[in-house]
C-alpha cells in the first residue's frame, strides 16, 4: 500500500515521524482526509486529534491547534504543543480540565481570562479524549 510521510512538530522538536497510509485531522473549514498524492493545501488546525492509519492500526496525536502542510508526498503539522496518545499524562490533564473549569466558573473574570479558559478546557479535553484511544 501506497504510504505518506509525515512529521508532527513544535517548537521543542518533533513529536511524530513515520511513513502513514492515511492522516485525518480537524482543520478550522472541517474535516479533512489526505492520502499519499494529495493535492498541495495549507490549512489551520482546530484543538483536535491527529489520526495517523499505519499497518491498520490509528496511532493519535493530541494537537493545540496549528497548521497542517500538505504535499504530495509529505505531510507536516506545525503545532505550538503535540501529544501523542501513550505519552499524555492523565493525570495532569484531568487537572489542567479542572483548573480551566473552575477559572470559567469565577464570576470576576475579563472576556480574555474567560477564552483563555475555555481554549485551556478545550485542549485538556483534547488530551483525554486522545489518551483514551491509546488501547
Amino acid at each position: 500500500m501506497k504510504t505518506i510521510k509525515v512529521s508532527v512538530v513544535t517548537p521543542d522538536g518533533p513529536v511524530y515521524e513515520s511513513d502513514v497510509e492515511m492522516v485525518s485531522t480537524k482543520a478550522k473549514s472541517g474535516e479533512l482526509g489526505i492520502l499519499p498524492g494529495h493535492i498541495p493545501l495549507v490549512a489551520p488546525l482546530a484543538i483536535s486529534a491527529v489520526r495517523l492509519k499505519k499497518d491498520g492500526k490509528t496511532e493519535y496525536i493530541a494537537v493545540s491547534g496549528g497548521f497542517l502542510e500538505v504535499r504530495p508526498d509529505q505531510v507536516t503539522v506545525l503545532a505550538q504543543s503535540a501529544e501523542a496518545a501513550t505519552d499524555i499524562d492523565v493525570e495532569r490533564a484531568l487537572r489542567a480540565k479542572e483548573r480551566a473549569e473552575q477559572r470559567m466558573r469565577d464570576h470576576h473574570a475579563e472576556h480574555m481570562d474567560f477564552r483563555r479558559a475555555e481554549l485551556a478546557l478545550q485542549r485538556a479535553i483534547n488530551r483525554l479524549a486522545v489518551s483514551e484511544k491509546k488501547l
